[in-house]
């Protein structure tokens, strides 16, 4: 016999836990659905964040960042460290245990909270005798179990983006999860894709001494980002890393055999080049993951994108269903998916109280962006590229790192923070860095815009000294010309 829900979240990711969470602090009957398994075929909530993207990143790329300060950094500190090595295994052991011990949290935190946790593939569909409620099929391996709720929010992500002519086997060519796991350093690398997890993941093994070819399809470097912030990301990477990137690339052909990958490609120019490394990471962006929801069967509309379409208050096309996170559009960002997943819940909790106004979900331009490689680089709002297409009139406040003492004392002077700003009543537009811990500096930067503030109000704010803060500050001042340090 069924169990019965008020609601019923389909994926234990970023989005999908936090909203199950959420409807249970809210008084709802909440379970959640997810087939996430881990290495060793065990069920691990968090989704690919958690298990196979943000979080053992992170660990990994603070491990590899240590390796090469000892390598290349430390010494200008008075500190000699001679014959340093990397225990890849090790390192790696270490960033399991963060992530053990984070799946295993979300657990406790539903236990705490009253969230039923299911694991297994959800399948939705209509329950044949009434309109007010839905099925779930959830399958696992040979077993099936029915669950019935009045309400369901999908929230089953992505998954990583394949090329045709290149079978991830995990072994020499790899996706994240992959990239994450290897034994130890290949010493060349190859890396399809110059977005955030090819970064990554590049600077975590060129970092420990592998040497790093990244090729990217589209014509400049970091094209997301404000262009200024790309040039100079582009121009540290190559310098201060080694990173070897290459732009307007298209690949041909990739062969692999025992103990090599092969890549066959055109070069910006045309002329034919060719790639051989030991290992291959595969990082063309990812997917909307729908698969297995049951779409043929229930009608659920996607986009001409393959996401699942929603209206502005993550609505699907189906009656009491609504779907946050990668798996819709806007950016694949965990922190989009929970703040969606946040919405969501409130909203139906509302609903249930007979509210049922409609409201917006988060705006994206004041969802922050960051890769974590290093330097850092975090941007929130427009580019100066999207204000110019725009029309929209803008003046620009910029001060580097290498004239903050507090970077300076860190070693760690590279980058520098823009603000934009209205040209006619000041409001901040966007704020963009690249420089050392830009990814906790940003939200000041988000906080200004949630509240509409203008560059003379970040410059009349008190910032300590010394500190990396004072960089943004200074930049605030720059918007009208008054930088004082520079």
């Amino acid at each position: 016999m069924s169990e019965t829900y008020d609601v019923a979240v389909i994926g234990g990711g970023p989005g999908g836990y936090v909203a199950a969470i959420r409807c249970a602090q809210l008084g709802l009957n909440t379970v959640c659905i997810d087939a996430w398994k881990n290495a060793k075929g065990r069920a691990s909530l968090g989704g690919t964040c958690l298990n196979v993207g943000c979080i053992p990143s992170k660990a990994l790329l603070e491990s590899s960042e240590h390796f090469f300060q000892v390598q290349h950094d430390i010494a200008a500190h008075g500190i000699k460290v001679e014959n340093a090595t990397i225990d890849v295994p090790a390192m790696i052991a270490r960033k399991d245990k963060i992530v053990t011990t984070f799946t295993a949290g979300i657990a406790s935190l539903f236990k705490k909270n009253g969230v039923k946790s299911i694991h297994g593939t959800g399948k939705l569909l209509k329950r044949a005798d009434t309109d007010a409620a839905w099925r779930i099929d959830v399958t696992d391996g040979d077993t099936v179990q029915q669950v019935q709720a009045k309400y369901v929010i999908v929230a089953t992500g992505s998954v990583p983006r394949q090329l045709p002519m290149a079978e991830v086997d995990n072994d020499r060519i790899l996706d994240n999860a992959g990239a994450l796991s290897l034994s130890e350093t290949p010493q060349r690398l190859g890396v399809i894709g110059a977005g955030v997890i090819g970064l990554e993941m590049g600077s975590v093994w060129r970092r420990l001494g592998a040497e790093v070819t990244i090729l990217e399809a589209m014509p400049e470097f970091l094209m997301a980002a404000d262009a200024q912030i790309a040039q100079e990301a582009r121009k540290i990477f190559i310098k201060e890393t080694g990173l070897k990137i290459q732009t307007g690339v298209k690949i041909n052909a990739i062969n692999t055999n025992d103990t090599q990958v092969t890549v066959d490609y055109l070069d910006a120019e045309g002329q034919s080049q060719q790639l051989v490394v030991d290992k291959l990471i595969m990082a063309v962006g990812r997917a909307p993951n729908t698969t297995g929801l049951g779409i043929n069967e229930n009608g659920l509309k996607l986009d001409e994108r393959g996401f699942i379409a929603v209206d502005a208050g993550c609505r699907t096309s189906l009656s009491n269903v609504y779907a946050v996170g990668d798996v819709v559009r806007g950016p694949m960002l965990a922190h989009k998916a929970s703040e969606e997943g946040v919405f969501v819940a409130e909203a139906i909790a509302a609903r249930e109280k007979g509210d049922d106004q409609q409201h917006d979900a988060p705006d994206f331009n004041t969802v922050p962006w960051v890769i974590y490689t290093a330097p850092e680089i975090a941007w929130v709002g427009k580019n100066e590229q999207e204000l110019k297409a725009a029309g929209i009139p803008y003046k620009a406040g910029q001060f580097p790192f290498m004239a903050n003492g507090r970077a300076r004392a860190m070693n760690a002077a590279s980058g520098f923070v823009k603000i934009l700003a209205h040209a006619e009543t000041d409001r901040v537009l966007g704020v963009h860095m690249i420089g050392p811990h830009v990814s906790e500096m940003i939200a000041e930067a988000v906080m200004a815009m949630v509240f509409s503030a203008c560059s003379e109000d970040i410059a009349a704010i008190v910032h300590a000294h010394p500190s990396l803060s004072e960089v943004f500050h200074e930049a605030a001042l720059g918007v009208n010309n008054r930088a004082l340090h520079i």
